[in-house]
Order: C-alpha cells, then sequence, then structure tokens
C-alpha cells in the first residue's frame, strides 16, 4: 500500500479557465489521495458514531474533495472492558510493509505532509490556533491500549467525561520526548467534549486512509 499524500508543493492555482472541462492539478491530486487529516471533526467532541460514524466522515469529506476511492477508513482503534481484545487501528487501514513502515521511523507524516482532504495544512503548536491533537486511541504501534481506563472516549462513542490517546501530527509538543514527537500516541486528551478537545489542542480531527 503506498500512502499518496496531498503535498504542499504540489498544490498550485489552475490557469485553466473555468468552463473548459479540463482537470486541474490540484484536482488530480484530490481525487488520488489515499491519506489526509479530516478538516473538521463531527462538531460532537469525540463521539464519532462510533467506527462507523468515523468511517463514514471520512468517506464524507474524501468524496466531496473528489476522491475517486470509496474504501476510506478512519485511523482508530477500540478496547473492549475486562481485557478483551479490541479492534487495532493499522489493521483497519491495511497488511504489508507500508503498514510496518507507517509504525516506524521510516513514516513521512509531520506538519508539511498530513494535510486535509482539501490539501490545506493543520494548525500545530506555535499556531493561533493549535489543533495538532488527532484522535487515534492507539499506542505507537497502531494497537488499542492496554494501559487501562477509557482510551478511546467510549470507543469514539462519548462527549463528555472520558479520555482518548492522541496523537501529534506536527510532531511537537510540550517536552522533547519521544512521545510528544509521536504522530499517532501521544497523550490522553482531557475529556471527549468538544471544549475539552479544544483545551487540550485538539478539534475531534481523525486520520483517514484509503485501506486495501
Amino acid at each position: 500500500m503506498n500512502f499518496s499524500r496531498v503535498s504542499a508543493a504540489n498544490i498550485f492555482a489552475s490557469v485553466v479557465l473555468a468552463g473548459t472541462g479540463m482537470t486541474s492539478p490540484v484536482q488530480a491530486q484530490q481525487a488520488n489521495m489515499t491519506f489526509f487529516v479530516t478538516s473538521a471533526g463531527k462538531g460532537n467532541g469525540a463521539d464519532l458514531g462510533g467506527l462507523e460514524g468515523a468511517d463514514a466522515h471520512c468517506l464524507a469529506l474524501a468524496k466531496a474533495a473528489g476522491s475517486k476511492y470509496a474504501n476510506w477508513r478512519a485511523y482508530l482503534s477500540t478496547a473492549l472492558p475486562g481485557g478483551e481484545a479490541g479492534v487495532d487501528a493499522r489493521d483497519r487501514i491495511g497488511k504489508g510493509q507500508s503498514v510496518n513502515d507507517l509504525h516506524s521511523g521510516h513514516n513521512n507524516i509531520n506538519k508539511q505532509t498530513a494535510l486535509t482532504e482539501k490539501g490545506e495544512g493543520v494548525s500545530g503548536r506555535g499556531d493561533p490556533v493549535n489543533t495538532h491533537d488527532i484522535l487515534t486511541g492507539s499506542d505507537p504501534d497502531g494497537r488499542f491500549s492496554t494501559a487501562g481506563g477509557d482510551t478511546t472516549c467510549g470507543n469514539w462513542a462519548k462527549s463528555g467525561e472520558g479520555s482518548a490517546i492522541v496523537g501529534h501530527h506536527d510532531l511537537q509538543g510540550l517536552k522533547e520526548t519521544r512521545h510528544m514527537k509521536s504522530w499517532n500516541s501521544s497523550h490522553g486528551s482531557r475529556g471527549c467534549s468538544q471544549d475539552q478537545l479544544k483545551a487540550s489542542g485538539g478539534a475531534g480531527l481523525v486520520y483517514c486512509f484509503v485501506a486495501n
């Protein structure tokens, strides 16, 4: 699986006159993208309607941007009570070496490459508004957490009390530590509501991938 990202270097204005029927470079880039950060959350904190609702959100944003793919998956893990096996985010998006690379030092996710479905940057630490907390519910290996407690805001169905593991798309945090520089597993959120996510630098955004 080759995750193509909407690169800022490839986003430029088309000089083709409107109405000619020609496809602009931006449109072609959006059609072929296989990874993006959602430009907006669902508006109810970390309550995404479960995995099904999160996947539908990814698909709706991708289609609105002109994606040619239909098999979009939100990069989210779930956990079950009592230590039972949950769902791993990494397994939701595919198998093989590319997924292994994604969860290694070879991945290329950073503020310059983790763009929205529109090809726009996502604000991070140091910007007027920080939204670098991306919901994942995952450990660094892309698996559901065994740390105990709520790490998925009730499996993405809670918008009040609780917590969810988030990653930093800009690889920056309060400290120069491995976790603060993790794209998928930096810390737990302060809560699950929209305001609580905002308080710790989030907006209810998620990573979306085309599953192979």
